[in-house]
């Protein structure tokens, strides 16, 4: 029997790519950097596997760990499959593009371009937090544009954390990951979705909770959060029970803009109906600041991209 979420081997063909090697895993899919043969260009893709509940078998396919899994694994394909099928028809320059989505070795594949940069997580290790209030608007002001983009289309991220977001050149944010993504009408009625203990609010938690686009604007205030302390923030359960989470407004007064800790405030309310309600709305608090001489730069890096979500 095959270990259970295998990769695949240096070397193995998938649809027209061929695999280099293994570079992440995530609790529904295995990721990989490939070459594509027909042109030669490196593409990153992301195989469906969910953990738990599937493994590889002698022939490379994935299959249920045990015969109790089958409709589970099969269910998650198909919905796999279908929301990627609607993410590729987005645009947006702060999206992760999709290049191809194909069905092998009974799951579902995910194309994506290799894109060069760092990833905001891991930068965040290295400099301990405290990253400036120009470079927070840098990124979370594009991020926060693509997330509108996908809450106009009824979709959810579910999963917005600094791990998701790659730095491009000139801190270009990309919002990766969206093999999360849900549509609205199902993920509105359901909690107990992909988990991120300090960027998953409460409601997620539970198969009950009411999740929506407050879900997202939930998890950027703690990603923009954790930018500006450098540790991830209370998990929500545990604020629940007791907040110990002190308002970035008194917590950070002496580092950050006012504007911008009251959004960060706002954004991470436990109450979801006192958060701002998709993220547009927090969006629209944020960037009238960009016309502050001293954001000038953020103004010019992000003057062709925020609007990118709002209907022509």
């Amino acid at each position: 029997m095959a270990a259970a979420r295998e990769t695949l081997p240096q070397g193995t063909r998938v649809g027209a790519y061929r695999i280099s090697k293994a570079i992440a895993k995530g609790g529904f899919s295995l990721i990989y950097l490939a070459v594509d043969d027909d042109n030669g260009e490196e593409v990153v893709i992301k195989e469906y596997m969910p953990k738990k509940i599937a493994r590889r078998d002698a022939d490379r396919r994935i299959v249920p760990i045990s015969a109790e899994y089958t409709e589970n694994l099969h269910h998650g394909r198909k919905l796999f499959y279908q929301e990627v099928k609607a993410l590729a028809s987005l645009r947006h320059p702060n999206i992760v593009r999709v290049n191809a989505f194909f069905l092998a070795n009974e799951t579902g594949y995910l194309v994506m371009p290799n894109e060069r940069g760092r990833n905001l997580g891991a930068y965040l290790h290295e400099r301990k937090g405290k990253l400036s209030a120009t470079f927070l608007l840098e990124v979370f002001v594009p991020i926060l544009d693509a997330l509108a983009l996908l809450h106009r289309k009824s979709m959810l991220h579910l999963d917005v954390k600094p791990g998701n977001i790659h730095l491009r050149h000139g801190n270009q944010p990309l919002l990766l990951d969206l093999g999360a993504v849900h549509p609205l009408n199902r993920g509105r009625s359901r909690g107990g979705q992909v988990i991120t203990a300090g960027y998953s609010p409460v409601e997620q938690y539970f198969r009950a909770g009411q999740v929506g686009p407050w879900t997202d604007v939930y998890a950027v205030g703690a990603s923009m959060r954790t930018c500006m302390e450098g540790k991830t923030p209370q998990p929500a359960p545990e604020r629940q029970k007791e907040d110990k989470m002190i308002p970035a407004k008194e917590a950070l007064k002496e580092r950050y803009p006012e504007f911008l800790l009251e959004a960060v405030d706002w954004a991470l309310s436990m109450d979801a109906a006192k958060r701002p309600q998709d993220a547009a709305e927090l969006l629209g608090v944020l960037a009238p600041y960009l016309e502050d001489p001293q954001y000038a730069r953020v103004r010019e890096a992000t003057s062709e991209v925020v609007g990118e979500s709002r209907p022509l």
